[in-house]
């Protein structure tokens, strides 16, 4: 594994744990105000920015074409953790679509 695969799943890891951290940070009382000054909503825009930085990195080595959407799996990824974390509703139309995310990104990966 190259430096730049490595900045690439370090980058996916950190924009999760960056999601995340805001959704913990959204959850508690007050206003927005309150809510953009909890220690959980800085450090996942924190995350945010770390992942940015790796995953220009990772374009270093890998074509956007694919970077991209292996990037999309963060979407798959925090949904799950949605569901099943947060007990939010998982429609038919949500697991749908984001099974047509895991199967364009596996065509991409093997193209």
């Amino acid at each position: 594994m190259t430096l730049h695969w490595a900045s690439l799943g370090a980058a996916l890891v950190a924009g999760v744990v960056g999601q995340l951290l805001l959704k913990a940070g959204a959850m508690g009382p007050g206003d927005v105000f309150a809510q953009l000054m909890r220690p959980t909503t800085i450090l996942g825009l924190g995350f945010y920015g770390l992942a940015a930085m790796l995953y220009i990195v990772a374009l270093r080595g890998i074509p956007v074409s694919v970077a991209f959407p292996a990037a999309a799996t963060q979407y798959v990824i925090v949904a799950m953790v949605g569901w099943f974390v947060y007990g939010e509703p998982a429609g038919l139309q949500q697991i749908g679509g984001l099974a047509l995310i895991v199967v364009g990104v596996l065509l991409l990966a093997t193209a």
